[in-house]
């Protein structure tokens, strides 16, 4: 029998070969004499049996998904699709209806259904510490599909057979993640819950969306939780996010040594800290930024916060901090009088910044060597006109986007083209209209046609593939160089910076002349 569909594709072959009625009868004759009969028979009737062939097609199969894009259900099923959603979302509730699996046209929505649900569920979790712990139903098949800690749990050689495993060391939130993830291959991320959600995924292998997780945290890294991420990254063994964290640790230093998450990190990752040679920070910052973290160690370890308590659980790290390089007037008013010192340290310390002849000291005495900024010029010439430079409080202001990320950390401006003179600059840096760095400060300028550096607070990070907006309002000597011969892109160093006119500028200000002609930033 030749089976073809309407178009004449899927075709089978099937090849049937039937008994007749009375061999039917010969077969159902008695036990004694059935040996003999149906080898008799067997001798001269074919065999009953079938054979599909399936024809190759040229057309490629098509899976569910892909003849059903995922789209809403018709209306008549909308709100018993949205009940069934609903009650994935709370745990143990499984489905009245006799044909949800209707509702779903792939299977990757039919397994997504059964998430959290305790619909034919054969294990169940108990997540999280006592007195937090949260019942979670999984259906070990799916588990073990996606990962191969529990394929080795529930069908490896020394798999156990239990209705309830505890979990005491993640966190529910985490593990209902990652469960999202094996079983609707969504990934649901959040801020609060991330790295626990990189501790489970880490746990039980589930590579994908630990890779996630790391995007994530790069994503959202930030001077306020760099030194957190970097404890975390050495932990989790992810050597691309830890030097992510020492990128901006390094840049933005002193915020993230004021940060609150700097009191939280472990007594290794203080001292990397401390020891880091290209920390961008003043040296008082570093020490106070140690004593902050000392009273709060104390704190974990049930110690009293005294004087003595912080100097020992700051150890030998104390001396990795660089006293004797600090500006004398912050030594004298700042460490010299914390107490943390003994008298012959700060007398010796004291001895180190006049006595020709130094004392030798426990603490380094070699200044870190810091970032060196780099500059990226857009102009190929400056010059000046009689009746040019003019600002009487416009702004000049100019759009700049970068392929890596980057940390602006101040423009370079023209100054005066009649001699010398000194100017007040208020910079500013935006994405999108929101400010991100703005400072007001003075500069003095020679009268030559150099640029002269005007520097944020702190170092502003810059993502790549997004333009920022650099502006400045001048006020000073009305007559200044500018740039002219503007370029639309600049290669400076292993960055490339595009440049493109901005709306805010009201003082002519643009890609091809005029005012900021570098901006000054660590890569």
């Amino acid at each position: 029998i030749l089976m073809v569909d309407e178009k004449g594709k899927n075709m089978k072959c099937l090849t049937f070969f039937l008994m007749l009625p009375e061999t039917v009868k010969n077969r159902s004759k008695k036990s004694s004499k059935k040996a003999n009969s149906s080898s008799s028979s067997s001798s001269k009737l074919p065999p009953v049996c079938y054979e599909i062939i399936t024809l190759k097609t040229k057309k490629k199969k098509k899976m569910a998904a892909d003849i059903f894009p995922r789209k809403k259900p018709a209306n008549t099923n909308t709100t018993a699709v949205q009940q069934y959603h609903q009650q994935n979302l709370n745990n143990n509730n499984t489905i009245p209806a006799p044909n949800w699996q209707g509702l779903y046209p792939t299977i990757r929505e039919r397994n997504a259904v059964m998430f959290n649900n305790d619909l034919m569920a054969d294990v169940h979790f108990v997540v999280g510490p006592p007195g937090g712990t949260q019942r979670l139903p999984g259906h070990k098949y799916v588990l073990a599909v996606g990962s191969s800690v529990f394929h080795a749990m529930f069908y490896g050689e020394l798999a156990e057979d239990k209705d309830e495993i505890r979990i005491p060391d993640v966190e529910p939130a985490a593990f209902l993640a990652m469960l999202k993830y094996i079983y609707c291959d969504e990934i649901d991320l959040a801020a609060d819950t991330v790295l626990a959600t990189l501790y489970a995924a880490k746990k039980y292998i589930v590579p994908h969306l630990a890779r996630a997780c790391v995007n994530f945290l790069e994503t959202s890294l930030s001077a306020k939780n760099a030194c957190v991420l970097l404890s975390q990254s050495c932990l989790f063994e992810e050597p691309d996010l830890t030097q992510r964290c020492w990128e901006v640790i390094d840049a933005q230093a002193e915020l993230a040594l004021k940060s609150e998450g700097f009191c939280d990190i472990d007594f290794q990752t203080l001292e990397s800290i401390l020891r880091r040679e290209t920390l961008n920070a003043k040296e008082i910052v570093v020490f106070e930024a140690a004593l902050n973290w000392a009273e709060v160690e104390c704190q974990r370890q049930e110690l009293t916060a005294t004087i003595e308590n912080k100097r020992k659980v700051l150890g030998k790290a104390l001396y990795l901090i660089r006293i004797p390089t600090m500006a004398l007037d912050d030594f004298a008013n700042g460490a010299a009088q914390s107490g943390i010192l003994t008298l012959n340290e700060t007398n010796d310390i004291f001895l180190w910044y006049t006595a020709a002849k130094k004392p030798e000291l426990q603490f380094l005495s070699k200044p870190r060597k810091g970032l060196v900024p780099q500059r990226c010029h857009r102009f190929q010439s400056c010059a000046y006109r009689s009746n040019q430079w003019r600002y009487r409080g416009r702004c000049d202001s100019i759009q700049f986007a970068v392929d890596k990320r980057v940390f602006i950390a101040g423009f370079g401006l023209y100054g005066s083209s009649c001699g010398s003179a000194e100017y007040s600059a208020k910079i500013e840096l935006k994405r999108q209209g929101v400010i991100l760095g703005q400072n007001l400060s003075k500069y003095f300028s020679d009268g030559s046609s150099n640029t002269f550096p005007v520097w944020f607070e702190y170092p502003v990070q810059i993502e790549p593939d997004t333009f920022y907006t650099a502006s400045v309002i001048l006020d000073g000597n009305e007559l200044s160089y500018f740039g002219q011969e503007g370029m639309t892109e600049v290669q400076c160093g292993k960055v490339t910076v595009q440049f493109q006119c901005s709306s805010d500028s009201t003082n002519g200000t643009g890609v091809q002349g005029g005012q900021i002609p570098e901006l000054i930033f660590y890569a």
